[in-house]
């Protein structure tokens, strides 16, 4: 039990909360309601197998940086918790649980599965070449309304998939502002390692501004979904409070003050994604 642990600590499996919500919101969009018991379940085992391969794969790449940086030093993986060999027995055992999934929700998800293995396992190295990567991480977690959405309907180009597509630019905008948070804490790192970011590249004011406005175009965003689905009450209800913990968010951090990107990062984008989430099924309940 002791090396699952270690690896369930290695790729953060507590913070699947921050996308899963997207997932179900995609698939509870798709299906008019609450889909089949059997698509929930593969959604479900999809999207947290997916999560596993990004998680551990980074882990893996990043090995012998996160051991050069004294955040990310206390990592498994780093410390010697967790071997080498476990952490790609993990990630190997993930993706062959993504592809079964896949193929068990029909023929377009499983056509569909290079392609998002291809992010899935691509983001790692972004950072060595492109200082975009937090929006790349942003697309591939942008990745999880989308497949749910393929699959419970089968389709992701007609009009009537416009929600899906909405939902993806959500995400994007949503897992992009708050990653330009979370890399100012390693500005000398990424410098000194020649890693590409935003805040090494422009500087903490920069990105902590740019931040902001990713949130507010997320937000904006959710502004269209919301008139395109003819949400009623509890969606804007919960949109409100949305726009509040955004603000609360970058209140908290400060170029000179980075000390509370913690409860910026993980608390409130919890709150935010469960909060959207209750939202929509509040609306879809009382529609």
């Amino acid at each position: 039990m002791k090396p699952l642990r270690n690896f369930l600590e290695l790729i953060k499996f507590e913070h699947t909360v921050f996308a899963l919500p997207f997932a179900y919101l995609g698939m509870i969009l798709a299906a008019g309601g609450f889909p089949t018991w059997r698509q929930f379940l593969w959604i479900t085992i999809a999207m947290t197998a997916a999560r596993t391969i990004a998680m551990g794969f980074n882990r893996i790449v990043d090995r012998e940086i996160d051991a050069r940086n004294p955040r990310t030093a206390a990592r498994p993986l780093v410390s010697g918790r967790i071997s080498l060999g476990t952490a790609w027995t993990g990630t190997i055992l993930a993706t062959v649980l993504l592809a079964v999934a896949a193929w068990q929700l029909g023929p377009l998800p499983l056509t569909l599965l290079p392609g998002a293995l291809v992010l899935l396992f691509g983001y790692s190295y972004t950072k060595r070449f492109t200082w975009l990567s937090h929006y790349i991480l942003g697309i591939t977690d942008g990745l999880a309304p989308l497949g749910a959405w393929v699959a419970v309907r089968g389709s992701l180009l007609s009009s009537e998939d416009a929600p899906a597509w909405l939902l993806f630019l959500v995400v994007t905008f949503w897992i992009g502002g708050f990653d330009l948070i979370y890399a100012c804490q390693d500005v000398e790192v990424d410098r000194r390692e020649n890693l590409k970011s935003i805040p090494a590249r422009f500087g903490i004011s920069f990105a902590l501004s740019l931040s902001s406005l990713s949130h507010l175009v997320c937000f904006l965003l959710l502004v269209a979904l919301g008139l395109m689905q003819r949400f009623t009450l509890p969606f804007w209800v919960g949109l409100a409070i949305i726009g509040a913990l955004f603000v609360w968010e970058h209140r908290l951090v400060k170029p000179h003050d980075l000390t509370r990107v913690d409860l910026a990062f993980f608390n409130i984008n919890s709150y935010i994604s469960l909060t959207l989430f209750f939202a929509v099924v509040g609306a879809l309940w009382l529609r």
